[in-house]
Formats: structure tokens, C-alpha cells, sequence
């Protein structure tokens, strides 16, 4: 008869029941008294599983009639008083709402609209503690040149080995040639600027002194100013190349320019 009233979340009628229940038990004496206990609980406990449904675990349920009780009774007007008092709630909800009401709930709810916003850190709060020192990272040993070549993939490795291959073979040329010519004329020098520069090309003169440079890296030639102060060129044999390998400093590497407009 009062189930609805029993599952209402501010009614505590299903608690009472239970109370009176267990104190009637203590008198009981026959087996009908008994069964109609244990009825009771299983009705009890039905209504309690339904109430218990009801309920959520984040937050209170929200119950629009009592929301608009409170309300109500928040802006001024009091419904039992109105009950009581014998007033139809239909016809009467512009009578007997005071003139202030929604004056009064406005100036409420408006502190909860105007709020200044929160301030959130992008990357947390500034701390004032150092920074932590940062691991330093070791770096990996360069591989040497026979590791290097093993890494190397298959195709890449036969591109540079014929590369090489046509280097060195154009060196040994340039080297043929300049020993064949200072053995038929050697008073006369050879200059550097005669023996590299292609007048047809200013790649291909590029190209001559890249090899050339090889010859006297390894000793075979050597390069030195004449009295007009131009490089020239002369082979050199065996035992010069090996006194002048012992020699301090006797081979070091240079770069030098030359642009298009020299080279014309």
C-alpha cells in the first residue's frame, strides 16, 4: 500500500518497517507467525534492491518535483499553506507568486554566471628549483674504413670501387705522362697552370688538378715557384720521395680558388 512512498530517496518508511519488524519477531511463537516474517522480508528486501537501483554513485539523484518544491518555497510561497488555504493551483500561479520572485532567484543564480575563470598552468607550475642536469649521451666511434666498407650496401660498394678505380687509373696516366716528359726535356720546367688547365673545359680542369693533387700527396711529384714566382711541377725519383717523406712537413694539403673568370 505505501510502496511509492517506501521507494521515495528522503522516506525512511522501508527503515521503520524493518525496525517494527524485528521487534514483533521477538514474540513470535507459532510457525504462521514465522512464515508471515519471512514474507515480509522478502517484500522488504525487493523494495530495498528497487531503492537501492535508484541511487548513483557519483552523485544524488536529481528529482524534478522536489527541485521545484524547493524552489518554490525559495521564491516566497509555501504550497501547503496554499493547499490548506483551498486556492486551485491552476488558476492562481500569477496570484499568489510574489511580485520579487524571479527578481530573487535571478539575483541568486547570477554570482554563479559571473565568475572569473580558473587559471591553469599549460606545462604545470613554475618551479624554482634548477633544472635537472641532462644525461650526457655518448657518441658512437666512428667506424674505420674496413667496417665501412662492410656496411656499405652491394651496389654502392661496386659504384665506389669503380670510382676509385677510374682515379686511380687517370693518376697513373698523369703521372706517365709528366715522368715521359721531363725525361725527354728535363732543363726545361713544367709549369703547374700548363699541365692542368684545359682550355675547352673548366670542369675537366678541375678534375686535372683533383688528380694531380694525388701524385703529390703520395710523394711522386713535387710542386715549387719559379723566378716569376709560378708553380711548377717536376716528378721525382724513389730516394727523393723517401727523403722527402722523412722530411717535417715536407707534404701538407691546401685548397686553392679558381673561379670561371681565372680559368678564361
Amino acid at each position: 500500500e505505501n510502496r511509492e512512498d517506501m521507494l521515495s530517496l528522503r522516506s525512511n518508511r522501508l527503515t521503520e518497517a524493518l525496525e517494527e519488524a524485528n521487534r514483533l519477531f521477538s514474540g513470535v511463537s507459532r510457525a504462521r507467525e514465522a512464515a508471515l516474517d519471512a514474507q515480509f522480508l522478502v517484500l522488504a528486501s525487493n523494495l530495498g534492491k528497487e531503492k537501492a537501483s535508484e541511487l548513483h554513485s557519483e552523485m544524488t539523484a536529481f528529482d524534478s518535483l522536489a527541485f521545484a518544491e524547493d524552489l518554490l518555497t525559495f521564491m516566497g510561497i509555501n504550497r501547503l499553506e496554499v493547499e490548506e488555504n483551498g486556492t486551485d493551483s491552476e488558476g492562481a500561479s500569477g496570484g499568489y507568486l510574489p511580485s520579487n520572485a524571479w527578481h530573487k532567484l535571478g539575483e541568486e543564480t547570477e554570482k554563479y554566471f559571473r565568475r572569473a575563470p580558473s587559471f591553469h598552468y599549460m606545462l604545470g607550475s613554475f618551479k624554482s628549483d634548477p633544472p635537472v642536469p641532462r644525461q650526457r649521451i655518448e657518441r658512437q666511434k666512428k667506424a674505420t674504413g674496413r667496417e665501412a666498407k662492410r656496411a656499405m650496401p652491394a651496389q654502392l660498394k661496386k659504384m665506389e670501387e669503380s670510382h676509385q678505380e677510374a682515379t686511380e687509373k687517370e693518376v697513373e696516366r698523369i703521372l706517365r705522362l709528366l715522368q715521359t716528359h721531363f725525361k725527354n726535356d728535363p732543363d726545361t720546367p713544367i709549369s703547374f697552370f700548363d699541365l692542368v688547365i684545359d682550355p675547352n673545359s673548366f670542369a675537366r680542369t678541375v678534375e686535372n688538378i683533383f688528380h694531380v693533387s694525388f701524385i703529390i700527396r703520395d710523394g711522386f711529384a713535387r710542386l715549387k715557384l719559379d723566378d716569376d714566382k709560378l708553380p711548377i711541377i717536376e716528378p721525382l725519383t724513389d730516394s727523393e720521395g723517401r727523403e722527402n717523406d722523412r722530411s717535417a712537413g715536407a707534404r701538407s694539403q691546401a685548397v686553392i680558388s679558381l673561379n670561371q673568370q681565372e680559368w678564361k
